[in-house]
């Protein structure tokens, strides 16, 4: 019997903390983007930053998601330390809100969300509607695993072996606090820690002070993990802020600490219910270290940042900025860093595009051996984004989130190619006028670098079509595919009118000219590709170009199509 009792527990802890998954992978899923932009928006003092944690947290029920989210603000430099810190602040709060909702008796609602979930998420015609079904399913399982809890507790209640052990365990307020801390750590959330202890509760199999002092445990356990998973090896600016969540909490339970027997005197008289009683101390703990800390934040701010200085190091433009490991669970977060990391690789392509075409007019050396290295460059953030994107969609994604997985895959390895363009032919090209001393004409020069700047021109406006999904941007850059089609042939004749007229630098220049027009026509249509993505979803792409004409049998058979053309609006 003890050994299915003890069965029944791991059980009843398992599914509270797979439920707790559900409810916080289904709204990331949902409104992952929609939060960040939320967040984004919110950061701009430390009191609305305080409240954006709160709701932001409250949403999704993980502390360390939040601090995801605030960390990469903070890395990319966007959002400054101390409102930083007053987002975890509010996280911290929010936590406590679905502990709030779970210590009344509302087990009887699970029935009914198990229903609405499982039609939502089967009949659902919208992504985000199924994906409110998971978070209906996931809050189901999680009253359910507490229903499980309590009905494996009772029974043990008068068991005086079970009881004796855990008042041995719990006699000492710091050893709860150090087993609390260790089981959240374990669990990666204090939310769950928190209602395991409230079952105990429940359940009288602990004192009141022993319940107080492992909801500490809790709170202080669930800031270790954002520590260890920043990791070492990198710059130490990049745990100021768990650190800095770690020192509220640590400072906030050794202030606390000493008082547990009069603040359980005094919750037990406002509400005798034990359950209630933890629920309650959880969410005044972290309201009480909210105002203790958000008004000394600053003070806290240049400890942390004299304590943890940013780590001068050798700049590498081929080292990925913006790929964060810890984010690859978050797939909204994840592909977020992948097409900034994306943007990183375009920047390096768009400056290699731009000297491209000052080492072919001035015949710089120099010039032609740092766009090769560029090149190693791009071809190193192709390979880290191409992996990391992989790694981001082993895992089963929603539909949005696989296409947007595919448009980043797509637009860097065109990066790719433009910047091998670049490398292999126009610094070929560059290479071969260097050595033979060649001049373009004056009139030819100011072609190219016409030619040449329109493509740059276009370049910015596929970032911004791949970041936005703008359908004007990308008309007016599939637009512009047509108008350098035009500008080449131009181009063209106006270099073939002055070999008629016999002029020497074009005439030995002739191969050289229209070789440049080519390579940078064939850039401008890796460049267009990423309008394509941004069309196709908007509906604004016909499925071929050809004219439709009556089948003859002496005509061959039907080739199958392989352009698109702009829809009319």
């Amino acid at each position: 019997m003890a050994s299915m009792a003890l069965l029944d527990l791991m059980g009843g802890v398992a599914l509270l903390l797979w439920g707790l998954h559900m409810v916080r992978s289904g709204i990331v899923r949902a409104f992952g983007s929609d939060l960040r932009r939320a967040l984004g928006a919110a950061v701009r003092n430390r009191f609305l930053a305080l409240v954006a944690g709160i709701g932001l947290t409250a949403v999704l029920q993980s502390s360390t998601a939040a601090a995801l989210m605030t960390t990469s603000f903070a890395a990319a430099g966007h959002v400054d330390l101390v409102p930083a810190l007053a987002v975890m602040l509010g996280a911290n709060i929010g936590t406590t809100l679905i502990v709030q909702v779970l210590s009344f008796n509302v087990s009887a609602a699970a029935p009914a969300l198990f229903v609405i979930g499982l039609v939502a998420f089967n009949r659902g015609r919208r992504t985000w509607i199924r994906d409110i079904g998971r978070v209906a399913i996931g809050l189901g399982l999680m009253l359910l695993a507490l229903h499980i809890l309590l009905d494996t507790l009772t029974p043990a209640e008068n068991a005086p072996g079970v009881r004796a052990l855990l008042s041995a365990i719990t006699g000492e307020p710091i050893l709860c606090v150090a087993i609390a801390a260790l089981m959240a750590w374990a669990a990666h959330s204090s939310a769950a820690a928190v209602l395991f202890i409230m079952s105990l509760a429940y359940s009288h199999f602990i004192a009141p002070v022993a319940a107080l002092a492992l909801v500490l445990g809790a709170n202080l356990g669930t800031a270790i993990n954002p520590i260890l998973e920043s990791g070492s090896a990198g710059n130490p600016a990049s745990r100021r802020l768990p650190v800095g969540n770690m020192i509220n909490r640590v400072i906030g339970v050794a202030v606390v600490l000493p008082f547990l027997q009069p603040i359980a005197d005094f919750i037990l008289k406002l509400d005798p219910d034990q359950t209630r009683m933890a629920a309650n101390f959880h969410t005044a703990f972290n309201v009480g270290t909210a105002l203790l800390f958000v008004f000394i934040l600053d003070q806290l701010a240049a400890l942390l940042i004299r304590a943890l200085p940013d780590r001068s190091q050798k700049a590498d433009p081929a080292r990925p900025i913006y790929l964060d490991e810890n984010a690859i669970g978050t797939p909204a977060l994840a592909l977020t860093a992948a097409a900034r990391e994306t943007l990183h690789m375009g920047d390096i392509v768009e400056t290699m595009l731009r000297e491209a075409m000052t080492a072919l007019m001035t015949n710089d050396r120099k010039l032609v051996a740092q766009i090769s290295k560029m090149d190693n460059a791009v071809d190193r953030l192709h390979e880290a984004i191409k992996l990391y994107v992989t790694k981001v969609t082993r895992e089963s994604l929603e539909e949005q989130d696989g296409r947007r997985a595919m448009e980043i895959i797509a637009f860097a390895i065109n990066l790719e190619h433009i910047g091998d363009i670049i490398d292999k032919n126009l610094m070929e090209l560059a290479g071969k006028k260097i050595k033979h001393l060649y001049q373009f004409s004056n009139e030819g020069a100011r072609e190219l670098e016409a030619f040449h700047q329109r493509v740059l021109n276009n370049l910015r406006l596929a970032f911004s079509a791949f970041m936005s999904g703008d359908v004007r941007t990308a008309r007016t850059l599939i637009e512009e595919k047509t108008g350098l089609r035009n500008a080449e042939l131009a181009a063209s004749e106006s270099h073939l009118r002055r070999l008629r007229e016999g002029r020497p630098e074009s005439i030995e220049t002739s191969s050289l000219h229209l070789d440049v027009l080519r390579d940078l026509k064939r850039i401008h249509s890796h460049i267009c590709s990423a309008a394509y993505p941004v069309l196709e979803q908007a509906g604004e792409l016909q499925p071929t170009r050809l004219r439709e004409s009556e089948p003859s049998l002496l005509s061959p058979p039907e080739a199958p199509a392989t352009d698109v053309t702009l829809s009319e609006p």
